[in-house]
């Protein structure tokens, strides 16, 4: 399926390519609405950032509507999903994820335990996102070494940082969906309230609610090669149905500002509940009975936020962002607590950016965290553990005429009390990068980042001992292990000509202690014995991206997009593939935009994937078609807009290689979504 993926893709974009480069070249200069990419405190347009990073505005946002993050994200190039169920899905960038990558709330941490396991969810809610930052590949310099793979920041607003106009804004959205009777509505809305002295004082108030029932598949729940390795009877497999699917979750947040000329200062509240089932997780016998997984979420987080741009000694910008939150989830077996999983802590980061002196520019700043983790119950895989951790970094760059150099470097130090086994590690690492970016003309961006990072092993890592029913795994850790370094190179490129957009990312990373959980062959308590085992491996691979503006029929601007993405990633010495690694994948896109009515069609296209690693069984390939139309009753300047979706229009079965529960539990068949969004 491979070649079909790669010819299909060519085929599209030779065929965008004529009519995009017969427009007018595009003016280059910044504009209002240039989007700006501010993973790094030195904030570069997306088509300059030599870094590999994206931005998913509001308007993107708009389009979609998924119950996780992961899921959200999973159609951007480079990135898939763990894929635990609806409501449990974090993103893989590259295919790296767990500790390795960030999910962040306006810059600063989750606070959550979604890290610890694939079955654990995102305390980060994308109902209410109005803006998502994607970095691909290392971003270790400046969010630490949980963010060694990559990074996704979520913005949502709550603490404003200007008055809306007219004193008032929001929106509200409500949504239901076929697949698994799906009921969502999300909105929020910020007021000016009045002013004090100079500053204007804003207040801001959002909330969500979502129920969906168990997901409808097109097949059997297990894969034809599990059931085959089980023996099983189709009359005694789960078809049409994904059991033990359903989702509940609530929510909201109230925030205030006061925005004055230079800057704005704010403080947030936020509450978040979830109750939802874990498929395909080991069954439990409940007084004779067999009774399945849930998990029922709690968080509570405090947030404040702050921005200063006025002079000072050498700076002229200063931030401040700091987070605290009390998180605790109970894992239900048969309606009763086995396992609760609490996690305590606050972080924080302060960033000072520097005047720019002559063609050089900086920023520095630290960041600190205190997780406090435990475990209670009969799944307490993980033993209690305290993590602190410091972090200072700094950015430098010189830009003279098309031509810029960027220098980076972090020093971080971590100590990880476990304390009820009597294990307590600490470590200092360092990570440096040097980026080069140029720009011949233009239409031309060429970009090339050298990277040497050190990451620091999670807690589960090096403490976990004991059963874990949601990955139907025995999880061993090891507390000798030590600091993964990752030595590797980026490349990019981004050309404009007319209204052609191209933009490619390669990307090669040698691992010296490459941290896996593996199987080992051995079984404990009925379940297969996963290790976290530190080996030698490469990663390597690329995204490409080609956009154009294509024809105009009647009142419709009809634009294309044709993506991308591949990685592959082995461990040295012969020791095999890495497990869980997403195959080859294109997307081609088409879509029809009017003042009224906007139509778009895609078809994702995976390949299957058989490098596999040991005690991983192969992952057939997909082809999902989605359809959708818009419609905006009062044209583009009225806030009000009906959607009708139409997901896995020919109720195609896929799985995703990167998922543990990939044989257990394809993703979601045919779903019709009706969504009605309004703003004012």
């Amino acid at each position: 399926m491979s070649k079909k993926i790669l010819l299909l893709t060519a085929a599209s974009v030779a065929a965008a390519y004529p009519f995009g480069a017969m427009a007018q070249e595009k003016d280059h200069e910044h504009s209002d609405d240039e989007i700006v990419v501010t993973g790094s405190p030195l904030a570069h347009p997306e088509h300059e950032s030599i870094i590999a990073a994206s931005v998913l505005t509001k308007e993107d946002l708009a389009k979609r509507g998924e119950a996780s993050i992961g899921e959200l994200l999973r159609r951007e190039p480079g990135v898939s999903s763990t894929f635990f169920g609806p409501a449990a899905s974090r993103p893989v960038i590259r295919g790296l994820s767990g500790d390795r990558v960030s999910v962040l709330d306006a810059g600063i941490g989750a606070i959550d335990v979604s890290s610890v396991s694939d079955d654990h969810a995102v305390a980060v809610e994308p109902a209410t996102a109005e803006r998502i930052e994607i970095v691909r590949g290392a971003a270790t310099l400046f969010y630490g070494s949980s963010a060694a793979g990559g990074v996704v920041n979520v913005f949502d607003g709550r603490i404003p940082n200007k008055a809306p106009d007219g004193g008032i804004a929001g929106g509200l959205r409500t949504s239901l969906g076929s697949v698994d009777n799906s009921v969502e509505a999300a909105g929020g809305f910020d007021i000016k309230l009045g002013s004090v002295g100079a500053a204007d004082l804003v207040f801001h108030g959002d909330g969500f609610a979502r129920n969906t029932d168990d997901y409808e598949i097109p097949g059997f729940a297990k894969s034809e090669a599990q059931r085959v390795l089980e023996g099983a009877i189709d009359g005694d497999e789960t078809f049409g149905i994904v059991e033990n699917s359903d989702l509940e979750s609530k929510g909201g947040s109230i925030g205030g500002s006061l925005i004055f000329e230079n800057g704005f200062f704010g403080i947030s509240g936020k509450i978040a509940r979830s109750n939802y089932g874990v498929p395909g997780a080991v069954e439990v016998a409940v007084n004779g009975e067999i009774e399945t997984v849930r998990i029922e979420l709690e968080q509570e987080r405090f947030d404040l936020m702050g921005e200063l741009n006025s002079d000072f000694l050498i700076f002229d910008t200063a931030k401040i962002r700091i987070g605290y939150a009390d998180y605790v989830h109970r894992e239900l077996e048969g309606g009763a607590i086995g396992t609760t999983f609490k996690n305590e802590g606050y972080e924080g980061r302060i960033e000072f950016i520097e005047k720019t002196f002559g063609k050089f520019r900086g920023a520095s700043g630290l960041q600190f965290k205190h997780r406090d983790f435990e475990a209670i119950g009969d799944e307490a895989f993980t033993p209690p553990n305290i993590t602190d951790q410091f972090g200072v970094f700094t950015v430098r760059e010189y830009e003279t005429g098309n031509f810029h150099v960027q220098l980076g470097g972090r020093y971080e130090h971590t100590n990880i009390d476990a304390k009820t086994v009597g294990q307590e590690r600490s470590f200092d690492a360092v990570s440096l990068s040097a980026g080069f970016g140029v720009e011949p003309n233009e239409s031309l961006f060429l970009g090339v980042n050298l990277l040497r990072t050190e990451r620091v092993p999670a807690p589960e890592e090096l403490f976990s001992d004991g059963p874990h029913l949601a990955t139907n795994a025995f999880e061993l850790g090891d507390p000798t292990l030590g600091k993964e370094t990752a030595r590797g190179v980026e490349a990019s490129l981004h050309s404009e000509l007319g209204s052609v957009t191209v933009t490619i990312n390669g990307f090669y990373t040698d691992y010296k202690n490459f941290i896996a959980l593996t199987p080992n062959g051995a079984e404990e308590d009925g379940l297969l014995v996963f290790e976290f085992v530190a080996s030698d491996a490469v990663f390597k691979g690329f995204e490409a991206l080609s956009e154009a503006d294509l024809f105009t029929i009647g009142a419709f601007e009809v634009t294309g997009r044709v993506q991308l993405d591949l990685v592959r990633a082995r461990f040295k010495d012969d020791a095999g593939n890495v497990p869980r690694i997403p195959p080859l994948r294109s997307i081609i896109g088409m879509e029809a935009t009017s003042s009224h009515i906007d139509l778009r069609g895609e078809i994702e296209l995976a390949d299957g994937q058989n490098n596999i690693s040991a005690f991983e069984l192969s992952t057939g390939g997909y082809q999902i078609v989605n359809l959708a139309a818009t419609w905006r009753p009062g044209g583009k300047d009225r806030g009000f807009s009906v959607q009708l979706r139409a997901d896995n229009v020919t109720d195609e079965e896929a799985r995703l290689h990167t998922s543990f529960l990939k044989e257990t539990a394809p993703l979601p068949g045919r779903n019709f979504k009706l969504t009605l969004r309004s703003a004012f």
